[in-house]
């Protein structure tokens, strides 16, 4: 089993390599938009390319493109990698931009609150569900083989282990409830792979009964042809994405900002899963969905960021801490201390 996910692995970093500088538009453009992402944005964002490339803002621009896992994305554009806009799974990675001066401050302050695409977290199962796997409980059943990403660096992965948090305490468990559910979890775990992509990987060539995964990861897998279903759980956690300009990037990529959440982008986006942001979105059938007429079912409970965890200013460091430079040790990072599930090996 091991042996297949550094094989996923390995194959995935191929596919960086190929994919790491895109263009979307004229190869004689006249202008370039480097756009830095978290890895699932890599198939969505080529209509949304395409589809700004014919308006007028968009006329003559040309795309390259950063794609992984979305704090190594963040952490690189720190170090100097090419960006003008930025587009990751969580808000820290875009405040740490913020506190490096690299965006501005008041980054949030339009229509969205700085969301550019919003998902749900997901079990992604293999076809037929043979583990009959239905809700949070029964991932911490004996013997059941879980692959989620490592929330050492995936912002997916911090999705997914707060939603299985929110799962006990907004159902009346304590914090102490909570962390003996993720132990279990975490105990289940059989792989962390480095981002959502990867992890997504991993599972298709065959490794674990569940994927934890966003809802449009998992459309997107069944859209390419993966032999999955996914199960939306009764109760789970509302996934949002922040996207933001550098603030040495051009009036084109302002523009490029803003027409991702335009109805038109929006729709494109619901066709590789995302749930739209905004109101008006003509979604139309999504393949790839349970119900492609239906494709984004309202859960029986959906839990957010801000209303059930007072936002990711205090959840980053509460769960997810790394213990250095004056940060504490997060509960999150100090269980997979715990039960020595700190990465892939």
């Amino acid at each position: 089993m091991k042996t297949s996910i550094k094989v996923a692995a390995a194959a995935f970093a191929g596919v960086l390599a190929l994919t790491g500088c895109s263009a979307s538009a004229d190869g004689d453009a006249d202008e370039t938009v480097n756009v830095n992402a978290f890895s699932v944005m890599e198939a969505a964002n080529e209509p949304v390319f395409a589809d700004f490339a014919a308006t007028e803002e968009g006329k003559g621009v040309r795309f390259e493109t950063s794609y992984g896992a979305s704090g190594d994305q963040s952490r690189a554009v720190v170090a100097g990698a090419a960006a003008d806009v930025v587009h990751y799974s969580l808000e820290t990675d875009v405040t740490r931009l913020v506190d490096e001066g690299l965006v501005a401050e008041d980054w949030k302050d339009d229509a969205t609150n700085g969301i550019a695409t919003s998902s749900v977290v997901v079990f992604v199962v293999r076809k037929g569900n043979p583990e009959n796997i239905q809700t949070w409980d029964d991932l911490v059943k004996p013997g059941v083989e879980i692959i989620t990403p490592n929330p050492g660096s995936s912002g997916s992965a911090r999705w997914n282990i707060l939603a299985a948090w929110a799962h006990v305490t907004g159902n009346g468990g304590s914090a102490e409830d909570a962390k003996s559910f993720l132990t279990r979890l975490l105990d289940n775990t059989i792989a962390l792979p480095g981002s959502g992509r990867e992890a997504t990987t991993a599972f298709t060539d065959g490794s674990g009964d569940v994927l934890l995964s966003y809802e449009n990861e998992a459309i997107l897998a069944k859209q390419s042809g993966a032999d999955v279903d996914y199960v939306l759980p009764p109760d789970t956690l509302l996934i949002e994405n922040p996207a933001a300009v550098t603030v040495d990037a051009d009036e084109t990529a302002q523009a490029f900002l803003e027409f991702m959440t335009s109805p038109e982008a929006q729709a494109d986006y619901a066709q590789s899963g995302f749930r739209p942001v905004v109101d008006g979105v003509d979604i139309g059938a999504v393949e790839g969905a349970n119900d492609p007429s239906d494709p984004f079912p309202a859960p029986d409970r959906l839990f957010t960021i801000d209303g059930d965890f007072g936002g990711w200013g205090e959840a980053a460091d509460k769960y997810f801490g790394d213990g250095e430079e004056g940060h504490p040790l997060g509960i999150i990072t100090e269980l997979q201390q715990q039960t020595g599930k700190v990465g892939e090996e």
